[in-house]
This record gives structure tokens, C-alpha cells and sequence, in this order.
């Protein structure tokens, strides 16, 4: 998994959400894309768009058909995202890696049921209410209760909050 580019990403998203941007944008990775999906899944941002460099109209953000990804363009690919507010304040305020590039943090489906119900397993503080944990998993990226209705553990990639 590219751990690095989900640390710029989430730097990134928290920047914008702090900014109180509508739409932004992070780079068109695979790994980008499944982290944006599954944001999307937790009700954290409003939509996931593949477009250029310029941003797709807000009108036309859900119905915005996207130009097929080609070895001349694949460079200038972007995932723009819809980010959320409620009463002028920021759904995501925190998004904070739990994996580092040179240090993986792991879970498994028992540690990750502790943390669930607020309790530390390991090196991660068990979970308050209004966060959520996003893990890598064999099964793609999911959030930690998707994770544990399909009894799985994986690589812990951030907390949201």
C-alpha cells in the first residue's frame, strides 16, 4: 500500500477542510482512489470525481462523465473531492496516520474490536466518539466496523474524526 501518498493525502484534506474548501483535489492513485471510496462509504466527504486539472462543474459533479485514463494524460489525472460541512464547520477536523511510511502498524480482528469500544491495544488508543479507523485489509480499504462485521484485520492507515 502507498502509505505515503495517504499521509500527503490526508495532510492534504485536512488543509482544505481547515480552509473550508468545497472541492479539492489529490492525486489519481489507486490507493488514493480506494481511501477516497471509502471517506465516500463513511459519509465523510460528498463525492469522488476522476478529472483533470481543472475541477468538473459543482452542478455537474454526480452526472460528470470522466475521459478514459490514457498513457498521454495519466500524468494530469485527478480525484477532486467534495468535502463536507454541518452549522460552517468541517466534518473531517482531524485526520490524523496511524501508519508511517518506515513504521506499519498492524491490527488484528481482536485488537481491533478493543479499540472499537475505546479501549489502547498495542501502539493505538482505543477510539472516542465521532472518530472512526481506516485499515488496509485483503479485502480492500475499510473502516474499522466494516472491517470487524467481515472479521478481518489489516494495516491501520489513519484515524478521522
Amino acid at each position: 500500500m502507498g502509505i505515503h501518498s495517504i499521509c500527503n493525502a490526508l495532510s492534504h484534506l485536512q488543509n482544505a477542510s481547515r480552509a473550508k474548501l468545497g472541492l479539492t483535489s489529490i492525486p489519481n492513485t489507486k490507493y488514493n482512489l480506494r481511501f477516497a471510496l471509502a471517506l465516500h462509504r463513511a459519509g465523510f466527504i460528498s463525492s469522488v470525481t476522476r478529472a483533470g486539472l481543472t475541477p468538473p462543474p459543482p452542478e455537474a459533479l454526480l452526472t460528470f462523465e470522466t475521459e478514459p485514463v490514457t498513457s498521454a494524460n495519466v500524468s494530469t489525472r485527478r480525484l477532486w473531492l467534495g468535502l463536507k460541512y454541518f452549522n460552517n464547520k468541517p466534518v473531517m477536523s482531524n485526520l490524523q496516520a496511524v501508519s508511517k511510511p518506515k513504521r506499519p502498524v498492524t491490527a488484528d480482528y481482536k485488537e481491533l474490536s478493543k479499540i472499537a469500544r475505546g479501549f489502547q491495544a498495542g501502539h493505538i488508543k482505543g477510539l472516542n466518539l465521532g472518530e472512526t479507523l481506516f485499515l488496509c485489509t485483503d479485502k480492500g480499504v475499510l473502516e474499522v466496523r466494516e472491517a470487524l462485521e467481515k472479521r478481518v484485520g489489516g494495516l491501520v492507515l489513519a484515524r478521522v474524526s
